[in-house]
């Protein structure tokens, strides 16, 4: 089934040098689609998962980008670096042999729920000014980073072979997988550097359902594009959905409240039209228990 390009996702699996902006560019140049927007960065030496939101699936973005992602990660012992991955300077080496068991015996404090410090090469703002440009300007030393809640379902070693080994990391939105690298290093003491990264999953988009981004714009020159894209609502999926009768949808389209709804649902609804198609997403009243409002409608 083939989506409207003014209302769809495209998962891209970034290639490696690429900037996540590079990507947007690319795809909004070649389909003539003006409004794109990526939903969660990668960095040009990251590859895998780009979420793309096409046309008013960029309202969608914050619930494309709020699903748990799961990386595979090269780290690199003994080489620490001013921006923990293979981009900085090197700052320290030290050549001291470690054994996966010792790496495997660190990895239970990092799971669960921790206060992670970022990078200081990263898009975070503090003052109005985005780390990574303080940075350059040669003054991270006056900046003070403060730890972050994030969350590490699960934690895992894939391949060991000394001085590198593969980490699979399932994770909360907002963790920066340089910092767990950083992290590892110092505490074992011999530092260590984030040498590959690879998405293969942000929710329920993977690489399996990613596109590599010169079959697309193979695809694009053939006009058979549209094939690769997904419905918006794909974000949407841990969200109960409620189908509408005719009455009911004009309502909604007209920002009316919705009256007597049988789900007990405490957080969002997907609402479909009487034609089936993904019409807005709807928010319970607190003090009204039954009425639902209006939060996105979305005309398509």
């Amino acid at each position: 089934m083939n989506y409207s390009p003014e209302f769809a996702l495209l998962n891209i699996d970034k290639p490696l040098g690429w900037t996540s902006h590079d990507v947007v560019a690319i795809v909004r140049r070649e389909t003539r689609i003006k409004k794109i927007g990526h939903a969660g960065t990668l960095d040009p030496l990251a590859t895998g998962v780009l979420m793309l939101c096409l046309g008013q699936a960029t309202r969608l973005s914050e619930y494309v980008m709020g699903h748990p992602k799961i990386y595979e990660a090269q780290v690199c012992l003994g080489i620490e670096t001013t921006t923990y991955d293979t981009e900085g300077e090197i700052v320290a080496t030290n050549d001291t042999p470690i054994s996966r068991e010792q790496v495997e015996a660190l990895l239970p404090q990092f799971r669960g729920d921790i206060q992670q410090v970022p990078p200081i090469y990263s898009a975070i703002k503090q003052g109005g000014k985005k780390l990574y440009e303080i940075a350059r300007k040669g003054q991270g030393d006056t900046v003070e980073l403060t730890p972050r809640p994030v969350t590490i379902y699960d934690l895992e070693i894939m391949m060991w072979d000394f001085p590198t080994f593969r980490l699979r990391v399932h994770c909360s939105p907002g963790t920066y997988i340089r910092s767990l690298a950083f992290d590892l290093g110092r505490i074992l003491g011999v530092g260590a550097h984030l040498a590959g990264l690879r998405r293969v999953a942000s929710g329920p988009f993977t690489t399996d359902n990613a596109i590599d981004l010169e079959v697309f714009r193979e695809a694009i020159r053939q006009g058979t594009w549209q094939q690769y894209l997904l419905p918006p609502e794909m974000a949407l999926q841990e969200f109960p959905r409620i189908d509408l009768d005719e009455s009911q949808s004009r309502a909604v389209q007209n920002g009316v409240w919705l009256n007597e709804v049988s789900l007990n649902a405490a957080d969002l609804l997907r609402a479909y039209d009487d034609r089936g198609k993904f019409l807005a997403i709807l928010e319970p009243i607190a003090e009204q228990p039954g009425r639902w409002k209006p939060l996105k409608v979305f005309n398509h």
